[in-house]
């Protein structure tokens, strides 16, 4: 099967899983409830803000077909160079630990997707690309800050 416009599947699926989820949600939130000082909620949400839109950029970047971009987007932005830059050291006190590991292991797909983006093959990529927007799923899925 050939996959004639990757970025349109993708905007598909996301689109499918949102509302998917919508009506999950729209009955009764079961996801667990976060509590942690304003300031630091602000700055998670600001966080994942900049997450949103480095995953836009890298999609930007990825329809150029410029990878490269992609792979310095990634590492830089949402991989596990850019802790730091995240205050992930503060965060990690908390939060749950199952929130921390999906966190973690979003941050190594992104790694991860770096690598493969690298590597020049779109396809591959795309497939790493889905490992980072799964964590996000995930942790939105099963965890909310507000109530």
């Amino acid at each position: 099967m050939s996959i004639k416009n990757p970025i349109s599947t993708t905007v598909l699926c996301a689109t499918l899983l949102w509302g998917a989820s919508a009506g999950v949600y729209a009955n009764e939130d079961k996801r667990q409830f976060v509590e942690m000082p304003k300031m630091m909620q602000a700055h998670q949400l600001a966080n994942m803000r900049d997450h949103l839109m480095a995953i836009n950029e890298i999609l930007m970047s990825m329809a150029a077909n410029d990878l490269d971009k992609a792979a310095k987007i990634a590492e830089s932005r949402l991989g596990m160079s850019s802790l730091s830059t995240h205050g992930a050291g503060h965060m990690a006190k908390v939060i749950p630990k199952g929130m921390a590991t999906i966190g973690q292991n979003m941050h190594k797909a992104a790694s991860r997707f770096a690598l493969k983006a690298e590597e020049g093959d779109i396809l591959p990529a795309y497939k790493a690309l889905q490992e980072i927007t799964a964590g996000c799923v995930a942790c939105h899925a099963a965890y909310k800050t507000r109530k």
